[in-house]
């Protein structure tokens, strides 16, 4: 083929469509569809969020803003992130067109064509597609399966990450298994990618949605508690989890000082800024975090603890209670295709799941479960759908 017949880039050409997409493009318009299969609550943006915004609007800020941010949502986010974390100052956040924006961003500023990224995997497909998009090599390092837990093989990840290693992708807690990263196991990552001069992506957008109660800021630990800010890190967030902020938009990046500029530039010719509204509900939902964020995180904690156990009374199913985030990820004994298996409880059990196999193929016969629902009476009569349907059909 030559580059005048050529339609598609091929990198682009060779990208899997999204089964979680697939899922719910079956079960789109059906009313007595309980929809789990999307990494969002049913709850809306609190009140003085979206009031935030509709007062902008008023105001008549629709217009272009920094890329990097407005100054005082820049501040506002470095305070934030300070209570919790080491200082972090402004001068290390952009503010970006959701956490999405933030880890393709992240990864243009980072990766070029041909170089080799290892990402750990089960993961939101997302995470490595990106780097195949520029062209990258990408390597997956499964994480391991017991009794329901997935756990990290830390001798393989070092034999993984080689100097010949640009990028090493990580997002704990994790999308899709919980799997959450332990301190040792942050320092073990980080001094290993010192000595190889890998750069670290850590997909923190989860650290609130955290349940152990094993820390001291109640958050999953983090690559910012022990890095240096010259590190060869850089961290995402989003204001999409934890505000109940999914439809705005709008997320930021840690990252060396020495990277903001650039990134700056490549804000611009991505998507040139954030809406200055949405920054607005971002500055509101900073102000009432206090109000807003523990009160998510109850709530999710009340539904991971109604289904979990409600999950694991059902035959042939093995799961566990995740430390964080905000799914449960179970195994059907038997089930050889997720994606099948997904498709036929939509249809046959009005029951909406997201499939292993979309976020790595050793998750196979897997099946995820947001449990972000604003009733848990939802997930007590989802879990009485699958329970109908194994009885059935296993």
């Amino acid at each position: 083929m030559t580059p005048r017949t050529r339609t598609m880039r091929q990198a682009i050409d060779k990208l899997e469509a999204s089964k979680i997409r697939e899922v719910a493009n079956a079960g789109m318009g059906r009313g007595d569809v309980l929809a789990f299969w999307f990494g969002e609550s049913d709850e809306v943006t609190p009140e003085p969020v979206r009031r935030a915004a509709i007062e902008s609007i008023e105001r008549g800020e629709t217009f272009y803003a920094h890329n990097l941010g407005l100054p005082e949502l820049r501040e506002a986010i470095a305070r934030y992130a300070s209570r919790l974390h080491p200082a972090i100052g402004m001068e290390r956040i952009a503010v970006t067109s959701g956490g999405v924006s933030a880890l393709m961003i992240a990864v243009q500023a980072l990766v070029d064509a041909g170089d080799e990224v290892v990402a750990v995997t089960p993961v939101w497909p997302n995470l490595t597609a990106q780097p195949a998009i520029l062209g990258a090599t990408v390597r997956c390092l499964p994480l391991q399966p017991v009794d329901g837990n997935w756990t990290l093989d830390l001798d393989a990840l070092r034999a993984a990450v080689t100097p010949a290693t640009r990028l090493l992708i990580l997002n704990a807690p994790n999308n899709p298994t919980g799997w959450t990263l332990t301190r040792a196991e942050q320092q073990a990552i980080l001094d290993h990618c010192r000595a190889t001069g890998t750069w670290i992506l850590a997909d923190e957008v989860y650290e609130r949605l955290y349940y152990a109660g094993d820390t001291a800021n109640g958050c999953a630990p983090s690559f910012l508690d022990i890095a240096t800010a010259d590190d060869r890190l850089v961290v995402a967030h989003s204001f999409s989890k934890s505000f109940l902020m999914t439809g705005w938009r709008l997320g930021w990046l840690v990252l060396p000082p020495a990277l903001l500029d650039n990134v700056g530039k490549l804000i611009e010719f991505n998507t040139s800024c954030a809406s200055v509204f949405s920054q607005r509900a971002g500055i509101a939902a900073l102000a009432h975090e206090a109000d807003i964020t523990p009160r998510v995180v109850a709530h999710l904690q009340a539904c991971r603890d109604t289904l979990v156990p409600l999950l694991q009374g059902l035959p042939g199913l093995k799961v566990s209670a995740a430390k964080g985030g905000m799914y449960a990820f179970f195994q059907v004994e038997g089930a050889a295709d997720s994606l099948a298996l997904a498709k036929r409880l939509v249809a046959e059990a009005g029951l909406g799941l997201a499939p292993g196999n979309a976020f790595a193929p050793e998750a196979q016969g897997w099946l995820r479960w947001c449990f972000a629902s604003r009733d848990t009476g939802r997930l007590v009569q989802g879990v009485e759908r699958l329970s109908g349907w194994l009885a059935k059909n296993c």
